[in-house]
């Protein structure tokens, strides 16, 4: 029994590694195309830029008018290119929490933006605003996402070791006017995540 164990860990590991060379190719496929520029140090002061967040409508969110218990999808880093910035990889959701989650507060803490790429086999999750479910929840297989923390519940992403079963996060925050803007990722499984990959968990709210 225990060698079966190990067995099925040492094919979970190899399946997980696979995943994460994919991931990693496919970042660096794309990385000749990005104007890394946008995101890095500016010279003159030394400050990271932040981005803003852009709703499909061309607006940038607001906490005053973005609704509780509603997401939208956010595509980062933009590129200007409509065919490049269709890429799975860049899309990403933008969830105001529901009232009872905290989504009523008019700061970063009522909201949530994470990878779309699914954990399990990287299709396209859903959030699901309705009563019974109020989570995100991937089409093909079940893999079902808790939106406070990001980390699948149920389906086969739960089955998932960690990294494996948290999804990337961008980390975001309202300015004095509440607009809310991206500030500069970095792309580690121990900050905000490998894209299709996973993250490592940082306590209890991840």
């Amino acid at each position: 029994m225990g060698e079966r164990e190990a067995q099925g860990e040492e094919r979970i590991s190899r399946r997980e590694f696979l995943k994460l060379m994919a991931a990693a190719g496919t970042v660096l496929s794309f990385t000749p195309f990005i104007d890394w520029g946008k995101f890095m140090p500016r010279a003159a002061s030394g400050r990271i830029e932040k981005v803003a967040v852009e709703l499909p409508d061309g607006t940038q969110a607001n906490v005053k008018t973005f609704p509780t218990n509603h997401a939208e999808t956010v595509i980062y880093p933009k590129t200007g290119d409509r065919v490049l910035d269709q890429e799975p990889f860049r899309v990403w959701k933008i969830v105001r929490l529901p009232e009872e989650m905290g989504g009523a507060s008019n700061d970063a803490s009522a909201f949530r933006c994470y990878s779309d790429v699914c954990l399990h086999l990287w299709c396209l999750w859903n959030y699901f605003p309705d009563e019974k479910k109020k989570r995100g929840e991937c089409p093909c297989h079940g893999s079902i996402y808790d939106m406070r923390t990001g980390k699948a519940i149920a389906g086969p992403a739960f089955f998932q070791s960690p990294p494996a079963n948290l999804l990337p996060r961008l980390d975001l925050e309202v300015d004095s006017q509440g607009y809310l803007w991206i500030l500069p990722p970095t792309f580690s499984l121990e900050k905000n995540g490998i894209i299709g990959f996973g993250r490592f968990e940082k306590g209890v709210n991840a």
